[in-house]
């Protein structure tokens, strides 16, 4: 049977990219609303009630609005907020994350999209904790460059439009919305201080976390390279502690995510580094794999 799903924001970044997915399958009936009634409560209310599953690409506050229209309707529901990323009840959309995360989401009733920064910190910390191979209590620094689609129409409208030239960094007070999903999911027991900018480039991310660790680069690899066998998103370069560059842009148009152990093995000072188009498997791309495992179709639908 023919699944029904309607996009509540459907007209932002991440709804259009979202729905660019999925016009084109005949596995989903996409629901929509007319352009003058996007906006009227007993309209969305009616389109999420008739909705299998309903994707939520709105602010955080109208996303728990939202959550309240289908209270009792069977709506089957994935924020890509930041609304409900440590909510109880909510599992957390990164099937990749641990062992029975796949399953959880396939079930699920409502899943959390996760943030971009926070897929690639997660993907390079979490298994590094489950292989107690990272202290919880370890004190962690991250880093990170995003294209300046990651700041929605009003930050892409700045760029191209020319009112905003060159790169920046911000969220300089340490309380960035993708920190406690971060702590949460990474199974950390303190917050790291985390360095987010802007590049001036459309598209794409690259993520780092430097460590100084008695553990051997090879060790570290193998425990990353286990946790994501037979992934079909999830892949992790062979060692190779020197590359030349890292470049954000590398996985644009996909939904992959690429993680590499970088530095100085001799000395202990190494980096975890990965990299994803943010609007791929960092927003948009990660919601239809979330999608597809929740309506039982294959999980690379679409993608």
């Amino acid at each position: 049977m023919t699944a029904t799903v309607f996009i509540d924001g459907e007209v932002g970044t991440t709804g259009l990219q979202i729905r660019e997915r999925l016009i084109g399958r005949n596995d989903i009936r996409l629901l929509s609303l007319p352009d003058d009634r996007r906006k009227d409560a007993a309209a969305r209310a009616d389109a999420l009630a008739s909705a299998d599953v309903a994707i939520l690409c709105l602010p955080d506050d109208a996303a728990r609005e939202a959550v309240t229209l289908v209270e009792g309707a069977g709506t089957r529901l994935i924020d890509a907020s930041t609304a409900h990323r440590i909510a109880p009840g909510w599992v957390f959309g990164f099937p990749e994350m641990a062992s029975g995360q796949r399953a959880a989401v396939a079930k699920a009733a409502r899943v959390s999209n996760p943030g971009c920064y926070s897929t690639c910190a997660i993907a390079l910390l979490r298994p590094l904790r489950d292989a107690g191979l990272l202290a919880r209590d370890a004190q962690l620094s991250i880093f990170g460059i995003s294209g300046y689609t990651g700041g929605g129409k009003s930050m892409i409208a700045e760029y191209e439009s020319g009112a905003a030239t060159g790169s920046f960094v911000y969220a300089t007070g340490q309380t960035h919305k993708h920190l406690p999903e971060i702590v949460k999911h990474a199974d950390l027991a303190t917050s790291p201080i985390f360095v987010p900018s802007v590049g001036q480039f459309a598209q794409g991310m690259v993520v780092q976390v430097p460590l100084f660790t008695e553990a051997a680069p090879a060790t570290l690899h193998a425990a990353l390279a286990d946790h994501y066998a037979g992934s079909q998103f999830v892949t992790v370069r062979p060692l190779d502690v020197s590359v030349a560059r890292e470049e954000p842009a590398g996985l644009n148009g996909t939904n992959r995510l690429e993680l590499s152990i970088l530095g100085d093995a001799a000395s202990g000072r190494l980096v975890l580094s990965a990299v994803l188009d943010n609007l791929g498997k960092g927003a948009s791309g990660a919601a239809v794999q979330n999608l597809n495992l929740m309506l039982g179709l294959d999980e690379a639908a679409g993608l």
